[in-house]
């Protein structure tokens, strides 16, 4: 499943397509959408926001189209009356002069009023998300030293979205891999200086993902600019200290360390 930094860079590709120009066409595959698509024609794309892993496309009219791609979810862009050759089903179009984005997929799609919005079941039960640029690292280790979190061991909780939205599998391994932490760690077990080094890292991780993540240098090792230390890397030597990646599950998903230097 994507995580934050992807269902960003998704966004943002929607919004270069679309955002901020009037909407000349809006169809919904689910009966209970159908009829507000012709009052969105003329409306305009004013953002499109994420809440970890959901997408919020708010319309200039006031209303906000809530998606969450799960397992099979996926945004594509696409010519104004093109429809790409696909065995996925299209739950949402929306298009303007120039370009469409359409939605393939998703079941959990819903069209809400500000004051539904605010009391959306998921929206509430997330916590901060890691790439909000207002959200500190002095903010994260209070959540971290919370009374809900604190005893939590970090191999379910940096999955859990209700401690921060956005992290997943392969960001909880290399944010646990960079602190040098044991996933059987919690927060009530560590040192000041350990919780201020996983409070920054629990940030500049997803957010160093997201800058650069599938971006290319040519002159950089393996190309990307975002490189995994230990995410299936079972079997290859840690490159702080020699010893051997290894796999083990952990909260039913794969988890990779180094027991070498992460205790």
């Amino acid at each position: 499943m994507p995580e934050g930094p992807e269902i960003r860079r998704a966004a943002d590709t929607l919004e270069a397509a679309i955002q901020g120009k009037p909407l000349t066409h809006a169809w919904f595959a689910l009966p209970a959408l159908q009829t507000h698509a012709a009052g969105l024609v003329g409306q305009r794309i004013a953002r499109i926001e994420t809440r970890g892993k959901a997408l919020l496309t708010h319309f200039s009219g006031g209303l906000t189209l809530y998606s969450h791609n799960q397992l099979y979810g996926v945004w594509r862009v696409a010519a104004a009356g093109e429809t790409p050759q696909t065995n996925r089903v299209l739950r949402v179009r929306l298009e303007t002069a120039d370009r469409a984005i359409l939605l393939y997929s998703a079941s959990d799609i819903a069209l809400l009023t500000p004051e539904q919005l605010a009391q959306h079941p998921f929206l509430l039960r997330v916590g901060p998300d890691v790439l909000d640029m207002a959200l500190t690292a002095e903010q994260v280790k209070a959540r971290l030293l919370s009374a809900r979190f604190r005893r939590r061991q970090f191999s379910g909780l940096l999955l859990d979205q209700a401690f921060l939205a956005g992290l997943g599998n392969y960001l909880r391994v290399e944010i646990l891999w960079q602190c040098g932490l044991a996933p059987q760690h919690n927060a009530a077990q560590l040192t000041d200086e350990q919780l201020d080094l996983l409070a920054h890292t629990l940030l500049d991780i997803p957010r160093l993902s997201y800058q650069t993540r599938g971006v290319v240098d040519e002159h950089r090792h393996h190309g990307a600019l975002f490189s995994f230390k230990v995410f299936h890397r079972a079997g290859e030597p840690c490159e702080r200290c020699g010893g051997i990646i290894e796999k083990n599950t952990l909260s039913s998903r794969p988890f990779y360390g180094c027991p070498g230097c992460q205790r």
